[in-house]
């Protein structure tokens, strides 16, 4: 079953077109996550799906409605957005921003209910937020940070997660705390996850579906031992990768690569 479509979608900023007519589906209550270079359209394309770019042409379903001519209200409740390197006004405590999450739950200058507390009360929990939860956003590590703002988006209580390469910054350890939190979130709460992610080995151990992408159009999609294959990897990142097994997940893993000119030109040389 598909949650998100994406029909013949045209996104660009100012006069220039970055993603022509794309069409793509996001299965429910899977994680999908898009690669690719730098500067292909994978932020564009997310931006697009959490409507915060506009698309110039196509059209992008919600549960068959089409997202453009839904309420922004009833968006924000099916669907919780992190961009990337978010920041929060200063002064603000792990609690006050994760109360944000509940949002569009409420009415205008509406009180927190016992079903909105308890929601930030989970969200806390979840993430291992509950211990400092009254400690300065300003005072917390990037790690910490990166956790303050998933546990936002799950005080939100929606069916999907967006996150615009939420382990930038940060270390092996605290990446593999969110990506875990992540892959929990999924199996246990069946959370739709639709991220991008830079490091190829974790979204292929962490993903049940791939978009790979370049130059604005999509070049593979599907599981991760359809999309990491060496031919594949040669056309969207022009590099000669070397494929193993990972241990944990069974999914394919780069264990180094090389450019392909660099390549062309040694052996130009030599010969």
């Amino acid at each position: 079953m598909h949650l998100i479509s994406v029909d013949q979608v045209k996104v660009g900023y100012d006069d220039e077109l970055i993603i022509n007519e794309l069409s793509i589906t996001i299965p429910k209550e899977q994680i999908t996550t898009i690669i690719g270079p730098n500067g292909c359209g994978k932020s564009t394309l997310l931006k697009s799906i959490a409507r915060i770019l506009k698309t110039s042409g196509g059209a992008i379903y919600l549960d068959g409605k089409s997202i453009s001519q839904t309420p922004t209200r009833e968006v924000a409740q099916k669907m919780a957005i992190l961009p990337q390197s978010a920041e929060a006004p200063a002064g603000l405590t792990v609690r006050e921003l994760v109360t944000y999450g509940r949002a569009p739950h409420q009415s205008r200058f509406g009180k927190l209910k016992s079903n909105d507390i308890e929601a930030i009360d989970w969200a806390l929990e979840e993430t291992g937020l509950s211990e400092i939860q009254d400690r300065a956003i300003d005072a917390l590590s990037g790690g910490q940070r990166q956790r303050v703002w998933i546990a936002m988006a799950l005080a939100q209580d929606t069916e999907i997660v967006i996150l615009d390469e939420p382990t930038t910054y940060l270390d092996l350890s605290h990446q593999l705390d969110i990506l875990q939190l992540l892959e929990k979130l999924n199996s246990v709460q069946k959370k739709t996850i639709v991220m991008v992610l830079h490091d190829l080995n974790h979204a292929s151990r962490f993903s049940h579906h791939l978009i790979a992408m370049r130059d604005g159009a999509v070049i593979e999609y599907g599981e991760p031992h359809q999309v990491m294959t060496v031919s594949n990897l040669q056309q969207i990142f022009q590099i000669e990768a070397m494929l193993a097994v990972c241990p944990f997940s069974q999914n394919p893993i780069c264990l180094s690569y090389g450019k392909i000119q660099h390549q062309k030109e040694a052996s130009s040389a030599l010969g």
